[in-house]
């Protein structure tokens, strides 16, 4: 009885969630990309087309942008399905991908009430008694979370400059409903769409939900980050922030502050005069490090999770920054990589097919 209750409210707040959804896309002129994009010839679809109002004089540049702006309002899991789908030139048109690719985690922000709040409650002190400053104004507020810069009052961290992240208040009950909306429109997109089943949708969402429930747990990313600072210790050419462990809690983090700019920042860089060929050749030996050496790499390397250090020993150099979603390979896969890589170089195509 309580699970059949349990199921019949979800699945109002899903129909709830669906209106709102539906709402925010015609809003922005949206609404009908979902059946323009979408091939199949069932009557719906056509009917669809055919009665759904278009933006005027809107091309398709200033549709696919209204679409990237329509996911930021939609909240977190739409922002990440953008993000997935900037990958996918086989669903989405050109202009569509150049757009997505530049979706940027950038929602409105929670009050600093909130905030201060969310703190208290889980490290059960005032933030005033842990910290001698916190800024009211966040420095980022991503999809799942929002980051404020702050100053240690006591104990060993005295004095020094941290970045706090905080998860977003009710972020929880949120992407559970989401994830059921994006779901029932896989299956509907699986069944209808004419390539359903090659491009397998359900799939893309689990791999969505796979990554956010890795990032709303900020001690297991806390765990991740102290674990790549370790392996990647002693590397002039990357930077991890020290966690602060004394603070951090499932919906808390408190790491040591980073002075950078995200590494799409290309003019901003050529003034500080950064040597972009050495950039380059790090930027692939830090990766290549993590896979073959290590097996444990930064697996979200978009331009708001990496940035160039703009003052000391780190001016110049890359900075690894969220580690909510990182990858595991064990030997055998990366023994496996690697006579692929091999087989590739030497031109080996049957050594390539007897690995496979």
């Amino acid at each position: 009885g309580k699970i059949a209750i349990e199921g019949a409210f979800m699945k109002m707040a899903v129909l709830k969630r669906f209106l709102q959804i539906v709402g925010v896309l015609k809003k922005h002129h949206v609404l009908h990309l979902l059946f323009e994009l979408n091939p199949s010839n069932g009557w719906a679809a056509r009917t669809a087309r055919r009665i759904l109002p278009r933006a005027k004089n809107k091309d398709v540049a200033q549709e696919a942008h209204a679409l990237r702006t329509a996911l930021e309002e939609l909240g977190p899991i739409f922002i990440k399905l953008g993000q997935v789908l900037s990958t996918r030139p086989d669903i989405l048109p050109a202009p569509y991908i150049y757009e997505l690719a530049h979706l940027q985690d950038r929602i409105t922000p929670v009050p600093t009430d909130q905030i201060r709040a969310i703190i208290q409650s889980e490290l059960n002190v005032s933030v005033d008694e842990v910290f001698s400053v916190f800024e009211n104004d966040n420095v980022a507020t991503a999809s799942v979370a929002q980051v404020h810069r702050a100053t240690v009052k006591s104990g060993v961290w005295a004095g020094r400059e941290v970045a706090v992240k905080v998860l977003r208040p009710d972020i929880d009950a949120l992407i559970k409903t989401d994830i059921e909306c994006m779901y029932s429109m896989a299956r509907y997109f699986a069944k209808n769409h004419v390539d359903g089943k090659r491009l397998k949708p359900v799939e893309v969402i689990a791999q969505v939900e796979r990554h956010l429930h890795q990032e709303l747990d900020l001690q297991c990313e806390s765990a991740n980050a102290s674990q790549l600072r370790h392996n990647m210790q002693g590397s002039a050419m990357i930077s991890v922030p020290e966690v602060c462990w004394d603070y951090c809690t499932r919906r808390v983090m408190v790491m040591e502050w980073m002075t950078g700019i995200p590494v799409s920042h290309v003019d901003t860089l050529r003034e500080m005069q950064v040597d972009f060929k050495r950039l380059a050749r790090d930027g692939v030996e830090v990766f290549f490090t993590q896979v073959f050496r290590d097996g444990f790499f930064h697996a979200d390397m978009h331009p708001g999770n990496v940035f160039i250090g703009t003052t000391g020993a780190q001016r110049g150099h890359y900075i690894a920054l969220d580690c909510g979603i990182v990858g595991a390979l064990s030997e055998t896969d990366r023994y496996y990589l690697a006579i692929n890589f091999l087989a590739f170089f030497n031109h080996d195509y049957q050594g390539v097919a007897k690995a496979h």
